[in-house]
């Protein structure tokens, strides 16, 4: 890739969509997870959607990694921050997370010292600057970002920085499509595999959905064409009856992944028995926490935390939304009581959360597709084509 115009070509575009819907079988309806919270921003960001032929439905899926944290590891999060001598370090996301105690922005206003990091090698280096205060970093993410955290750990037991530690929080990808494959309450025909966790996890792992449960998987990059033609490939399998894992993303993505992110991983986390995730419930071996050998910097192990269990907001269907299952739209507090500036649930509060990606970018959207695949709707397909197309290569 030279410039990134090379990924939103509006004629491209027009050409992916045409192929797509020439691979439609009539009167068929299908359904597709794109995995990755990213790829849902760009499907409501760029309209892709609209182009597609009404018989091919995009669904998001859980792999927004702020959107994924219960409630109740939040609590033990603003539980340690408000600890006397603590400093406490997350992601900006994160400072806004709602918990049924606030949320980290509300402690900070109550007098914790929660500050915003954009790594956790700044963590460390905070807690370099303040030898005499326990500075604790937030480690959230899937595989995509537990390599920095594990390179931040080896880091800081070379250096001997006592006073740092991690409260771990890093999710994996697979037993949460394990979850959707086994939950009753969504047929899929297919997926868009995640791009950024698959550099580190490379190809191999999801295997399983082709083998053992007839699904196309082709893992994808997150520019308007990268999305489409991720779809192109789906449908293509379909169309051809076959059941394959891919690679649409060969700029980045190896078939082993990254073999030194792996390993880093593997030296300092290991798998939680269980863990709880929004809107899936408990998901065996499904989150890391730190090994026996670095005990010492497991956040976890130097503080008490509640570990309760928190119950949703009953207003909230963040959980539904995480499992495709409804649309943000569909939410009955959607853009109303919750909004970006005020959350009630996670999808709203991170930019690759579907709820805040709709929000910003897509509230009608959706109806829009709605009203146009209705038998009696006079709007044209290729007109809003046209139109989403032309979005695609105008919009900065």
């Amino acid at each position: 890739m030279r410039f990134v115009d090379e990924y939103r070509d509006p004629a491209l575009a027009r050409r992916l969509a045409e192929e797509i819907a020439g691979l439609v079988e009539p009167g068929r309806h299908y359904k597709l997870m794109e995995v990755c919270g990213g790829q849902t921003h760009t499907i409501v960001r760029w309209s892709l959607p609209e182009l597609l032929p009404a018989g091919v439905e995009l669904v998001h899926g859980p792999g927004c990694p702020v959107c994924v944290i219960p409630m109740g590891r939040q609590d033990d999060a603003i539980a340690i921050a408000e600890r006397p001598g603590v400093i406490f370090t997350t992601f900006g996301d994160m400072m806004r997370v709602p918990s049924s105690n606030g949320s980290l922005l509300d402690a900070k206003a109550r007098g914790a010292d929660v500050r915003m990091v954009y790594s956790p090698l700044d963590a460390l280096k905070v807690a370099r600057e303040n030898p005499d205060r326990e500075v604790v970093f937030f480690a959230i993410g899937f595989e995509t970002t537990a390599p920095s955290t594990a390179l931040t750990l080896r880091r800081a037991r070379s250096e001997r920085v006592g006073n740092f530690s991690v409260f771990c929080n890093h999710v994996t990808i697979i037993p949460a499509i394990k979850a959707i494959l086994d939950s009753p309450d969504l047929r899929l025909d297919g997926f868009i595999g995640p791009g950024h966790v698959s550099t580190v996890i490379g190809l191999n792992p999801y295997r399983f959905i082709a083998r053992d449960h007839g699904k196309p998987v082709v893992v994808s990059g997150f520019e308007p064409l990268d999305v489409l033609q991720g779809t192109q490939m789906v449908m293509r399998q379909l169309a051809e009856g076959r059941s394959e894992v891919e690679n649409q993303y060969l700029r980045v993505v190896r078939e082993q992944g990254n073999p030194l992110a792996l390993e880093a991983i593997a030296e300092t986390m290991e798998l939680r028995s269980t863990f709880e995730w929004r809107g899936l419930g408990f998901i065996s071996q499904s989150a890391l926490k730190l090994r026996p050998a670095y005990a010492e910097f497991d956040a976890e192990r130097r503080f008490e935390v509640p570990g309760v269990r928190v119950a949703d907001p009953k207003a909230c269907q963040c959980g539904e939304v995480l499992k495709g299952v409804i649309r943000p739209w569909e939410c009955k507090v959607f853009g109303t009581a919750c909004t970006p500036e005020r959350p009630i649930g996670t999808c709203m509060v991170s930019s690759e959360g579907a709820c805040a990606a709709y929000y910003n970018y897509g509230r009608h959207a959706g109806r829009r597709r709605l009203d146009r695949s209705r038998p009696d709707s006079d709007a044209p397909a290729h007109a809003a084509a046209a139109d989403a197309a032309s979005a695609a290569g105008g919009r900065g």
